[in-house]
C-alpha cells in the first residue's frame, strides 16, 4: 500500500492536463506538443557557462493584478505554542487546522508566511516572507501524525494543479519559493509531487528566475544545504532508483531530470552571487554522475550547445573535478588518435615500416641540459603533444613506466621555479610564485611551463607549483583558444581580492586608501603612476595617458586602484602570460575548458588538498611488509595521530608534492616498502615512484622519531 494513495491520482491529472491544454511553454508564449523541457536557452547554441544573473537588479515584468490575501494573524510563537500543546496532549486538531489551511493554495501560503498580506514587496533583495515563521512550520511537520503530512501533500497537489496555467504574480512566486523547502520531498514516495513542482519552477520566466535567485540566496546556511542536498538526492535516484517499482518509468518522465537540474542551477547561481559562497563549489557536485556515460553527454553537448536537447555539461557546477578531467582526458586522446591513425594509413599506403613510437610523445634528455633539451623536444614536437608521454633520460637504460616521466617533471618544476633563475618570483609573505615581469627576453620558456602544466594534467601528474588562485582565472580567459593570434589573452577582470592572494602587504595599502577619510590628494601624493625596480632599476609606468600627471583624489581614487591592480596582475606581465597561456592551450585545447572554473584547473594542475589519511591505509600497497607486520602498525599509529601539518610534510616527502590526484588516494599508487638496513638510518623516498622504504623499528616511538626527522627535513621542489 502506498504512504501517499493521492499521487497515483495526481501523476494521471497532471498528465491528461498537459495533453489537453497543450502546455504553453517558454518561448513566446507558443503553443507545442511537447513533453520534455522547454528549452533551456531559447534560439541559443552557443557553448558558453550557464548563468542566471543576467539581467539588470530590478526587473519590471508584466504581472498581472494580486488578488487580495486573507489577512491570517497567527504567531511563529503561538504556532510553536500549539505544537507543543498537542505533542503533549495527543489532542492535533489546532495544528491540524492550521496545516490543513496554509497549504490549500497559493493564496493561503502567502496569507500565513507573508509579513504584510497585501504589500507588494516587488524587489529582488527581499521576498516579503517570514522565514522564520516558515522554518518554524517545516521543522514541525515531520513530526506530526501522518494524517497531517498527508493533508499537506494533498494541498500542495491541488495548488499544483489549480496553478498550473496563466501568467505568474509576485505571490505565486512565493508560493513556489516556500512549497520549494518542504522537507517531505526527502522521500522517495513524494517524488512524484516534487517533479511536478520542479517541473513548474523551471518553467517560469526569465524574470522570475532572476528573483528566485536572489531569494534564495537570502536562506540560511543550513535550509540552502538541505535545497542543495535534496536535489542531488532526487536526481541521484532517478539515475539509479535502489527499488525502480517505487518510481514511474524513466521513459515517462524524461522530464524529471532537466527541470531538478536547472532549479539546482538556481541555487548554484545564488550561491555564486553571495560573497562570501554559502556553500562550497563542491558541494553541488554529484558523484553519481561519475558512473554515467560522460563522453555521450559531452557530445551532445557539443552537438546541441545549450538547446533544448538535455546534457548535464549544459550544468557544469554538477560535474566533479574528476570526470571533467575524464572528459579533458578522453576528448584529447580522440583527437590524437585520429590523427595518429591517419599518420598509420599513411606509412601503409606508401609501404614504409609502422614504428609503434608513433603512438607516443616521446621525450629525450640530457640531466646536464635538461631545460634546454625539454624546450628543444616539446618546440619539435609540437603536434604531438596530446600523446602519451614517454621520457628517456639520454645514457641511462630503463623503460618509462611512469617513474621517468615523473622524475622529469619533478627536476624541471624545481629547475625552473629557482630564484636566481628570474623566471618567477616568490612572495614569501603570500607563499606562491608570480611571473617576473622584467624576464621577457626568451618567452618560450614560458611557454614551456604553460606546455608543462597542460602534460601534467593530460598525464596525471599532480605538480608542486604554487601559482594564486588568479592566475587560473587567467588560464580560462577565455577558456578556448582563439585562432586569431592578435587577440588577447588572460586578461581577466580582477579586484583588489585577486591582489591580496597575490600581494596581501599591498593589498592591505591600496584598502587603506579607498577607507581613508582625509584629504588623499595632499595626504598621500599619488599619480596615476606605478614605480617598479627591475634589475636595480626603477623604472615609472603611467596607468593612463598623462597619468604622471593626474593626483589620485578621493573621487577618482578606486579607478586608480583598479588600475593598479589591472597593471600588476595583468598589463605589466602579458607576454609572458601570454606565451603561458598558449603553451598550456597546446596541450589541453578543447572545448571541455568551457566546464571548468579556475579552481578546478588548480586542482587538475596541482592537486587536491583534501587529505585523508585514514583513505591512503586502504589503499597502500606494501613490498617486503605485510599490514599486519608490528612496523607497519607503528607506521600507520604514527601517521594517523600527526598533526595535518606532518601528515602534509609525509605525503610531500614520499611523492613530491602534498596534495593528492583528482579522483582520490586511489590514484596516488601509494607504496611502502622494506629495506633491510640498520635501524639507525632514517625512512628514505622514492618520489618518482610515490615509494617511502622503512627500515625494521622495533619501537613505535623510534619509528615516530626517525620519520619525523626524515620528513621535516626533507627538501621541497618549487618553493624556499
Amino acid at each position: 500500500m502506498q504512504p501517499y494513495p493521492c499521487l497515483s491520482g495526481f501523476t494521471s491529472t497532471m498528465t491528461q492536463r498537459r495533453i489537453n491544454t497543450q502546455i504553453i511553454t517558454q518561448t513566446g508564449g507558443q503553443i507545442g506538443t511537447r513533453f520534455e523541457l522547454p528549452p533551456l536557452f531559447a534560439a541559443v547554441r552557443q557553448k558558453q557557462r550557464y548563468s542566471i544573473d543576467t539581467l539588470p537588479p530590478e526587473v519590471k515584468a508584466p504581472f498581472p493584478s494580486e488578488p487580495i490575501i486573507p489577512i491570517r494573524t497567527k504567531t511563529v510563537r503561538q504556532f510553536q505554542e500549539d505544537v507543543e500543546k498537542a505533542t503533549a496532549s495527543g489532542e492535533w486538531k489546532d495544528v491540524r487546522e492550521f496545516y490543513l489551511i496554509t497549504f490549500d493554495s497559493f493564496l493561503e501560503l502567502n496569507a500565513a508566511f507573508k509579513r504584510e498580506a497585501n504589500s507588494p514587496f516587488n524587489t529582488t533583495e527581499d521576498s516579503g516572507l517570514n522565514s522564520k515563521f516558515i522554518s518554524a512550520v517545516y521543522d514541525a511537520l515531520l513530526h506530526t501524525p501522518q494524517d497531517i503530512q498527508k493533508s499537506v501533500l494533498k494541498g500542495i497537489i491541488n495548488s499544483l494543479l489549480r496553478e498550473w496555467k496563466g501568467p505568474r504574480t509576485k505571490d505565486d512566486l512565493r508560493a513556489y519559493f516556500i512549497l520549494l523547502q518542504n522537507p517531505q520531498y526527502s522521500s522517495t514516495a513524494t517524488y512524484v509531487i516534487y517533479a511536478h513542482l520542479l517541473r513548474q519552477i523551471a518553467s517560469l520566466s526569465e524574470a522570475d528566475h532572476h528573483f528566485l535567485v536572489h531569494w534564495l540566496k537570502k536562506l540560511s546556511q543550513r535550509r540552502f544545504r538541505q535545497l542543495v542536498e535534496r536535489l542531488l538526492q532526487f536526481i541521484s535516484t532517478r539515475l539509479f532508483p535502489a527499488v525502480p517499482e517505487d518510481l514511474p518509468p524513466s521513459s515517462k518522465c524524461l522530464w524529471w531530470i532537466p527541470s531538478a537540474t536547472k532549479v539546482l542551477g538556481f541555487l548554484n547561481a545564488a550561491n555564486s552571487i553571495s560573497s562570501p559562497p554559502i556553500l562550497s563549489y563542491t558541494d553541488f557536485y554529484n558523484i553519481t554522475l561519475d558512473h554515467i556515460d560522460i563522453m555521450g553527454e559531452y557530445r551532445t553537448w557539443q552537438y546541441h550547445g545549450n538547446s533544448s536537447k538535455f546534457s548535464f555539461c549544459q550544468f557544469p557546477f554538477i560535474l566533479s573535478a574528476a570526470v571533467k578531467k575524464a572528459i579533458i582526458q578522453k576528448d584529447s586522446e580522440q583527437q590524437m588518435i585520429s590523427i595518429a591513425r591517419q599518420s598509420l594509413v599513411d606509412k601503409v599506403s606508401r609501404r614504409q615500416r609502422v614504428d609503434m613510437n608513433l603512438l607516443f610523445l616521446n621525450i629525450r634528455v640530457r640531466r646536464t641540459q635538461l631545460l634546454s633539451d625539454s624546450l628543444d623536444e616539446l618546440s619539435r614536437k609540437k603536434a604531438e603533444l596530446k600523446k602519451k608521454l614517454r621520457v628517456t633520460f639520454v645514457g641511462e637504460a630503463g623503460l618509462d613506466m611512469g617513474g621517468l616521466t615523473k622524475e622529469w617533471f619533478l627536476l624541471l618544476v624545481r629547475q625552473i621555479f629557482q630564484m636566481d633563475y628570474g623566471m618567477f618570483m616568490y612572495l614569501k609573505e603570500s607563499n606562491c610564485h608570480w611571473f617576473s615581469s622584467w624576464k621577457c627576453d626568451n618567452l618560450s620558456e614560458f611557454r614551456l611551463v604553460g606546455t608543462l602544466m597542460g602534460l601534467a594534467v593530460y598525464n596525471s601528474i599532480a605538480l608542486d607549483i604554487h601559482f594564486p588562485p588568479c592566475c587560473y582565472k587567467k588560464l580560462l580567459t577565455p577558456p578556448i583558444m582563439p585562432c586569431d593570434q592578435n587577440t588577447l589573452v588572460g586578461m581577466a577582470t580582477l579586484t583588489l581580492d585577486d591582489l591580496q592572494q597575490v600581494m596581501p602587504d599591498l593589498a592591505h595599502g591600496l584598502q587603506e586608501l579607498l577607507s581613508y577619510d582625509g584629504d588623499v590628494e595632499e595626504d598621500f601624493y599619488l599619480a596615476f603612476q606605478v614605480f617598479q625596480e627591475e634589475l636595480g632599476v626603477v623604472k615609472s609606468y603611467n596607468l593612463k595617458p598623462g597619468g604622471d600627471k593626474i593626483p589620485v583624489t578621493k573621487v577618482n581614487r578606486r579607478e586608480y586602484v583598479q588600475l593598479y591592480v589591472d597593471f600588476l596582475l595583468n598589463k605589466s606581465i602579458y607576454k609572458q602570460f601570454a606565451a603561458f597561456y598558449y603553451g598550456f592551450h597546446s596541450v589541453c585545447a578543447s572545448d571541455a575548458l568551457l566546464l571548468l572554473r579556475p579552481e578546478e584547473v588548480e586542482v587538475l594542475v596541482c592537486g587536491s588538498l583534501d587529505l585523508d589519511m585514514s583513505a591512503l591505509q586502504r589503499e597502500v600497497q606494501y613490498e617486503g611488509y605485510c599490514r599486519t607486520d608490528a612496523t607497519i602498525r607503528y607506521f600507520w599509529e604514527v601517521v594517523l595521530a600527526f598533526p595535518m601539518e606532518l601528515q602534509r610534510k609525509l605525503l610531500h616527502f614520499a611523492t613530491g608534492s602534498d596534495r593528492i590526484p583528482v579522483g582520490g588516494m586511489a590514484h596516488l599508487n601509494f607504496k611502502i616498502s622494506k629495506i633491510d638496513v640498520s635501524t639507525d638510518w632514517l625512512p628514505i623516498s622514492h618520489t618518482c615512484f610515490n615509494q617511502i622504504c622503512l627500515p625494521p623499528y622495533k619501537s613505535r616511538k623510534e619509528l615516530k622519531n626517525k620519520l619525523t626527522i626524515a620528513i621535516s627535513n626533507a627538501e621541497g621542489f618549487g618553493l624556499e
